[in-house]
């Protein structure tokens, strides 16, 4: 039986072992393979420096509190974080790598830095 190439279905020729003609095939297969998962995986990398970004830009002075539409506005995506910090409290801090906030009352926004 004739091994062929699991990218262009070339015959193969060398080691019993070898499952592609040259280093371009296998490169190709497996940026094939992991083309979904690396979109995907870019995708919510940009939103979290989008949001990191945004957090960075609001919170100049380490600890600020605005609207929370104030941040909706900028195009901060909630659904996005890194982390979370419970106090003994029970207040829920949520980062973005080391910028976080803290949801308040009356539709507020604490922001502050790690």
């Amino acid at each position: 039986m004739e091994r062929r190439c699991l990218d262009c279905e070339q015959p193969i020729i060398g080691r019993a072992d070898k499952k592609f003609c040259d280093d371009a095939c296998r490169s190709n297969h497996n940026n094939r393979l992991h083309s979904e998962e690396t979109i995907y995986l870019r995708k919510v990398n940009s939103i979290l420096k989008r949001n990191r970004k945004i957090l960075e830009t609001l919170n100049p002075d380490g600890k600020a509190k605005l609207k929370r539409k104030t941040l909706q506005d900028e195009g901060f995506d909630f659904g996005y974080i890194t982390s979370t910090y419970t106090t003994k409290k029970g207040d829920q801090y949520r980062y973005c790598y080391e910028y976080g906030y803290l949801l308040l009352g009356n539709d507020e926004v604490l922001l502050v830095k790690r």
